[in-house]
């Protein structure tokens, strides 16, 4: 009988039996389900499963989260099952059957903007810093500053200036960053061409070169279309063929335009490579993909999506300036929260993109921003309320503290989701900061800086400006804060939580606490283990992972690295316990009972092994100074795959206390924190 056999063939039941599974594989922490109806799986009956750590669907696959003996319990539930498994991007094809349109379209764009969301979120932050070097309001100084008086005009008003009119070396500065700005936002295109093409598995240099094409200095700029009449573009900005003139025309900062082009290179691509002998397909292949995409591009693509684009915002903004634009923007502001969930949220970023290259600013993006710090208010009324509790402030601390700076993951599936009604909180409180951002005419220049340092992007001198963000977030701040304390003493939207010494259920319903329950939460005195980097390279906090299961902590607490050479060491003092076929992870076990799990990469186990050389083996001894793997990291990168080394306490029971007291710049081998084991 297989260690697992029993968890093995309870899940095989509960996932709506064989005939119910398409196909099933697994990687590092968790089986990969593609089920032919997932109405069908019980997720109750799964979750007490004694071997089940937690379960989510994404892309279209049922994810069940094992822990580091998945492999184990694989081949337990192979044998039970008598299905075997398919390869993780098999699994990913099959899993597409359980994906509406809609679903496909938003795996689609968040596929294309994740790998641009970084320089996004820094042009955001450049064009926010320029925002107010041009936009901040000085009393200009006259000669006659000695004397305590100011300069003014004729009648007597102030005259007042910029920072960049007034110092020569904010000057330079401003327009040094116009550099990376223009950069980033004007030339957008190349970046979506290029994702397209990564996304679709084609050629990127061709992406790349199309992506230019459509930003060229030889084509009249996107911004200056508008100013220029239909004479001199007939005149002077035109392909001219004789029997045809085509307008030469740029797409900078055209979001839809781009990806139409992309996807048109990506399929002539894929339409021609088997066709086309291999002995030249180096020379036609690129040949007859890349100029016709580039020529429907300028003809045909790029005047359909630059109206389909302009459309679009036009209606999102039309419905922000209407009568009833306090709806429209109470609604978004409430539901933005709900979208990141399902993705959709992926969307926005296309739009507030095309409401900037259409007006020059965005009322969009304000109320992401102010829905981002409404969930971390929620967050901190939890941490507030549960002030006592010191293993879940190790969770709602940083989780705060990410989603006022932007990224609201680990705050809603950490923390808010988990007990619901902070999460019900910070959507009315986000609701009524939007409206308030909208009505104000709040708007902002750039989008990607979300959070507190929203500001940063907010045009001060359109509408009520900078004030009137302030009062936006002091709304998105204090009403879900407020609201989760009423909502969690009155019991409303309250899963079980804890209100002094009494449980609350969802309905409401008091349990005492008995003393059965409260001798159990008593523990032995833990033992201090310490804690070591694995890599040379800089030292992360586990919730800045991009893998959802590792940064919302699924698996357990701990770290990353993101290594700058190939070689990995052991971070902690311990015993080999189990090292992957894939060779992509390693478990130990420490001397105090814990329980370690060493990931290398993310979606890695998809490589078989092949950028990984592990050199220990089960049953061995390991400390720091233990090289316990090298990692090809360039093999790892070129197979499109992050190389961040996780280190997880896959059993969390056993971990009282977990510290990172180094974050940042490292090297292999020194102590970065400690863990206390029970």
């Amino acid at each position: 009988m297989g260690k697992y056999q029993t968890d093995a063939e309870n899940l095989l039941k509960f996932v709506g039996g064989k005939e119910n599974i398409a196909a099933v594989t697994h990687c590092a922490t968790r089986m990969r389900f593609v089920l032919n109806d997932p109405s069908k799986a019980d997720e109750k009956a799964i979750e007490n499963i004694s071997a089940v750590k937690g379960m989510f669907t994404n892309a279209g696959q049922f994810q069940v989260i094992i822990g580091n003996d998945v492999s184990t319990f694989y081949n337990d539930f192979t044998a039970v099952s008598g299905i075997e498994g398919v390869s993780k991007e098999q699994g990913k094809v099959l899993a597409k059957q359980n994906q509406n349109v809609l679903q496909r379209v938003i795996a689609v764009l968040a596929e294309i903007f994740t790998p641009l969301l970084p320089a996004i979120i820094v042009g955001g932050l450049i064009l926010g810093f320029r925002n107010l070097l041009e936009g901040v309001q000085i009393q200009a100084l006259g000669e006659k500053i000695v004397e305590g008086v100011l300069e003014t005009n004729a009648d007597g008003t102030p005259i007042y200036n910029t920072i960049v009119d007034v110092s020569q070396f904010w000057s330079g500065v401003n327009h040094f960053l116009w550099l990376p700005g223009e950069a980033i936002f004007h030339f957008l295109p190349v970046g979506i061409t290029w994702s397209v093409t990564r996304k679709m598995g084609t050629t990127q240099i061709l992406g790349i070169i199309l992506g230019i094409t459509l930003v060229s200095p030889q084509l009249l700029n996107a911004y200056a279309v508008n100013s220029t009449s239909a004479a001199d573009i007939a005149a002077n900005w035109t392909w001219d063929f004789g029997f045809i003139q085509i307008d030469r025309i740029g797409y900078q900062a055209q979001v839809i335009p781009a990806m139409m082009a992309g996807f048109t290179l990506a399929y002539l691509e894929k339409f021609f490579r088997p066709k086309i002998p291999e002995a030249v397909s180096m020379i036609f292949v690129p040949l007859f993909s890349l100029l016709p995409a580039i020529f429907f591009a300028h003809t045909i693509l790029g005047p359909i999506g630059w109206r389909l684009g302009t459309g679009i915002s036009y209606i999102v903004n039309a419905g922000l300036e209407s009568p009833i634009s306090w709806l429209f923007s109470a609604v978004f502001g409430a539901v933005y929260a709900p979208l990141v969930i399902t993705g959709l949220h992926h969307t926005a970023i296309a739009i507030d993109t095309q409401l900037i290259a259409d007006f020059g600013t965005t009322n969009l993006w304000p109320m992401i921003a102010l829905s981002n710090i409404a969930q971390g208010a929620a967050v901190f009324a939890v941490l507030f309320l549960h002030r006592q509790d010191t293993k879940e402030k190790e969770i709602s601390l940083p989780s705060g503290i990410s989603s006022w700076l932007g990224v609201t993951e680990p705050a809603m599936f950490g923390i808010n989701l988990k007990y619901v009604y902070p999460f019900v909180a910070a959507m009315i409180g986000s609701g009524l900061a939007g409206m308030f951002s909208n009505i104000t005419g709040v708007r902002a220049n750039a989008i990607g800086v979300g959070g507190l340092p929203g500001i940063l992007a907010i045009n001060g001198n359109i509408g009520g400006g900078w004030l009137a963000f302030l009062g936006a977030m002091a709304i998105a701040i204090v009403v879900p804060f407020l609201l989760t304390i009423f909502f969690r003493q009155q019991g409303i939207f309250n899963k079980i939580d804890r209100v002094g010494e009494q449980a609350v259920t969802a309905e409401g319903l008091v349990v005492e606490d008995t003393p059965e329950a409260v001798e159990s939460t008593v523990s032995a005195e833990p033992v201090t283990e310490e804690l070591f980097a694995t890599a040379n390279g800089t030292v992360v906090a586990i919730t800045e992972v991009s893998d959802p299961v590792f940064s919302q902590k699924m698996m357990g607490d701990g770290f990353a690295v993101r290594p700058t050479d190939n070689h990995v060491y052991s971070p902690v003092h311990g015993t080999v316990t189990s090292v992957f076929d894939t060779q992509h992870a390693i478990g130990i076990l420490t001397p105090g009972g814990a329980e370690v799990l060493v990931h290398m990469g993310l979606d890695t186990v998809e490589l078989q092994g092949a950028p990984f050389t592990v050199k220990v083996k089960a049953g061995d001894k390991v400390t720091p100074n233990t090289e316990i793997a090298e990692m090809d990291l360039e093999a790892v990168k070129a197979a499109g795959k992050q190389t961040d080394i996780l280190t997880v306490w896959t059993n969390a029971d056993k971990v009282a206390r977990l510290e990172i007291s180094h974050l940042g710049e490292t090297t292999a081998k020194k102590a970065i924190g400690e863990a206390d084991i029970s």
